[in-house]
């Protein structure tokens, strides 16, 4: 581990997170809409999205095993090297084929991205102090997450309204401030994220590459012995899913309503900020509120809220309607975030942490990748609302996958706080749903 204590690792923790996801908030408002300017219809979109959550699909049990083998921070390093490529191929896309290279390439970066901060955060945490609420630091962590995008997005919008470079697209420019930001970020890897690991060189390098299937496998172990595991895992296929509603379609119902596509790109950056900042608030409070219901039951009913707020953007008429349940919908978003992982946390220690958090992940992205083409083809053919209201009906509908896990999290408020938080050897044996 390092020599950090609690109060440090978390400022570098949230410092990381800022400076990853400011260059997200630039891309969220305009990606799709470049796309359809650039001459791709939704299902294309929808066919070049699904690339990343293959990729992801392919590579995200073994790039989470290099993490827990390897260490957190090479694994970080090498994420923000692929990142910048594929934001790079992102900017010289102007075919289907190249945009799912660019696609395919983010989903290179997830995979590697997956989990290493977070685990290195909690481990490190762990280690100083072990009765350390990581609820807290998780749920600052979302905050800030969220307030990232939401900076990067309010910067995105404001550059496509200014067009302050003539020689450069409205819709491009933030594309190459978020590559510039993605720089910085590396260079913050760089620096802050340190790490004490017993052996260096090649030969360390090699015995921790050959781990990898040992680690993964025993990942794998953890899901099929416990019936808790398996169940928030599964959560991740509704959920993946249902993204896509608020994530890509969401610019193109603001353009439907709006009805001018330049419209919404420049007002998507400010409804984007706001997002984030609903789902930041979403964030900081739920965890005082799952104090009082629980973390498990605060996330079975924050899964129908979101539902509802889907259904709500494709069904309520007028910007004004659709504008409103979107920012609903993200903060019971924020507040779900932290409430998950906190759950999935509960279940595993620090040698397979970041395996488990890329299982987590390996799901949710191809259900992602299945939701950009399912729903992007039911919008062609049908309309957007009918492709919103089913993906809302989806994300309901993972709520009871919870029910495991608030039945642990009552056995263990009854045998006491110490079993409440963390999970038991005796309890892996559960089997499996």
């Amino acid at each position: 581990m390092t020599s950090l204590d609690a109060r440090g690792a978390r400022r570098r923790y949230l410092t990381l997170i800022a400076l990853r996801w400011l260059p997200t908030g630039l891309l969220i408002p305009i990606s799709v809409l470049l796309m359809l300017s650039r001459g791709l219809s939704l299902t294309e979109i929808g066919i070049a999205f699904s690339a990343q959550g293959f990729v992801v699909l392919a590579l995200e049990l073994p790039t989470g095993g290099l993490s827990d083998s390897l260490g957190r921070r090479p694994v970080l390093i090498l994420a923000s090297l692929v990142g910048l490529v594929s934001l790079a191929t992102l900017y010289f896309a102007h075919s289907l084929p190249m945009f799912v290279a660019a696609a395919a390439l983010q989903g290179v970066f997830r995979a590697l991205d997956s989990g290493p901060l977070e685990a290195w955060y909690v481990d490190t945490t762990l280690a100083s102090d072990p009765d350390a609420h990581i609820e807290t630091g998780l749920g600052a962590g979302n905050t800030v997450l969220s307030i990232g995008i939401a900076g990067g997005a309010l910067l995105s919008g404001a550059l496509v309204a200014a067009r302050p470079i003539d020689a450069i697209g409205a819709l491009e420019l933030p594309l190459l401030v978020a590559f510039a930001l993605s720089v910085v970020n590396l260079v913050a890897v760089l620096l802050l994220l340190t790490e004490i690991r017993a052996t260096r060189g090649l030969r360390a390098v090699a015995r921790s590459v050959a781990a990898v299937p040992g680690v993964v496998r025993d990942g794998l172990g953890l899901l099929r012995s416990s019936r808790v595991l398996l169940a928030l895992v599964l959560v991740e296929l509704f959920w993946g899913f249902s993204m896509v509603t608020f994530e890509s379609l969401f610019p193109v119902r603001l353009s439907e309503v709006l009805g001018d596509t330049e419209d919404a790109a420049a007002l998507m950056g400010p409804f984007s900020s706001a997002a984030w900042v609903a789902s930041a608030l979403g964030s900081a409070a739920i965890v005082t509120i799952s104090r009082r219901l629980g973390v498990a039951r605060s996330a079975a009913a924050l899964r129908v809220v979101q539902g509802l707020t889907i259904v709500g953007m494709g069904l309520l008429a007028g910007p004004v309607g659709v504008v409103t349940a979107y920012l609903a919908c993200y903060v019971s978003h924020g507040a779900s975030n932290p409430m998950h992982t906190a759950l999935l946390h509960r279940q595993v220690d620090g040698p397979h942490r970041t395996t488990v958090l890329s299982m987590n992940s390996m799901v949710s992205q191809p259900a992602g990748a299945i939701g950009a083409i399912v729903l992007g083809a039911l919008a062609d053919g049908a309309s957007l609302s009918t492709a919103m209201v089913v993906g809302g009906i989806v994300c309901a509908a993972a709520a009871p996958l919870y029910l495991p896990a608030w039945r642990r999290e009552q056995r263990g408020r009854r045998q006491g706080p110490s079993t409440a938080e963390t999970i038991l050897p005796t309890e892996m044996s559960d089997s499996p749903l």
